[in-house]
């Protein structure tokens, strides 16, 4: 279980990151260029998008690489990215895949309770 933890918080992590680098660079263009009228406003709160971003990916990573070793700690990260997701950019086409694998790799890291065999 813990391996698939690590696995399911890689590919979610990586996932996230491409989202996230979506989410900031869309609130970046709007914010540096006024002139574009009708084509992109600007979110209600860009600083929670931009600090999703930032830590959903790395706190999935992080518990990704821990879930072998800590799995406690790992699965609480994972599910802490899973939220940060929802939360900044809610549940959608783009987001359904990142959720998913950070909030099931936090589950089974939560639920293993021996180390995987080798």
């Amino acid at each position: 279980m813990r391996n698939a933890a690590l696995t399911l918080g890689l590919i979610g992590g990586v996932l996230a990151m491409i989202v996230g680098f979506f989410g900031y660079g869309y609130t970046e263009f709007v914010a540096s260029h006024d002139a574009i009228g009708d084509f992109g406003n600007q979110v209600d709160h860009p600083m929670v998008i931009k600090m999703a971003s930032f830590l959903a990916p790395i706190l999935a990573i992080a518990g990704a690489a821990m879930a072998r070793s800590q799995n406690i700690p790992a699965g609480v990260l994972m599910l802490a990215s899973a939220v940060g997701i929802y939360v900044a950019f809610g549940f959608n086409v783009f987001t359904m895949f990142p959720i998913a694998m950070c909030g099931l790799g936090g589950l089974l890291a939560l639920a293993a309770r021996q180390p995987d065999t080798h």
